[in-house]
C-alpha cells in the first residue's frame, strides 16, 4: 500500500497539481488586496464615499453602524457588499486564468506551427532515392 502510494504522490500530474494549488493560494491573496486595497476605494469614492464591506441588510430589529457592530451583536444580517467583492474578485481571478490560458495556447500554437526540421538521414535517404531514380 505505502508503495502505491508513493507512485500516486510521485506522479507528475500530482506534483504540477500541487503546485497550481500552491501558486492558486498565493495569487489569490494578490486578487483579494488589488479589489480591497486598490480597486474598490476608487470605486468607492466614485459612488460617493461608499464601503462595499459595509453594505448589509440586518434581518432582525435594530440599526448598527456598520457590519462588524451587527455581527458583534448577534443580529442576522446579508453581507451583499462583502458579495460584491466576492464577485469583483472572481471576475479579476477568471480573467487573468483566461489571459494565461490564452498565451499559453498562443505559444503552443507556435510550437505547432514551427516546421520540424528533417533529420539529416533522411535527407541522405531521400537524396540516394533521386539518384537512383535517375540511373534507371
Amino acid at each position: 500500500m505505502f508503495k502505491e502510494f508513493k507512485e500516486f504522490a510521485t506522479r507528475g500530474n500530482v506534483l504540477d497539481m500541487a503546485v497550481g494549488i500552491i501558486i492558486g493560494a498565493a495569487f489569490t491573496t494578490i486578487v483579494s488586496s488589488l479589489v480591497d486595497d486598490i480597486l474598490m476605494p476608487p470605486l468607492g469614492l466614485v459612488l460617493g464615499q461608499l464601503d462595499f464591506t459595509n453594505l448589509f441588510i440586518t434581518l432582525g430589529a435594530g440599526e448598527y453602524a456598520s457590519l462588524a457592530a451587527a455581527r458583534e451583536a448577534g443580529a442576522p444580517v446579508i453581507a451583499y457588499g462583502l458579495f460584491i467583492n466576492a464577485v469583483i474578485k472572481f471576475l479579476l481571478v477568471a480573467l487573468a486564468l483566461f489571459l494565461v490560458i490564452r498565451q499559453f495556447n498562443r505559444f503552443r500554437k507556435e510550437e505547432e506551427a514551427a516546421p520540424a526540421e528533417t533529420p539529416r538521414q533522411e535527407v541522405l535517404l531521400e537524396e540516394i532515392r533521386d539518384l537512383l531514380k535517375q540511373q534507371k
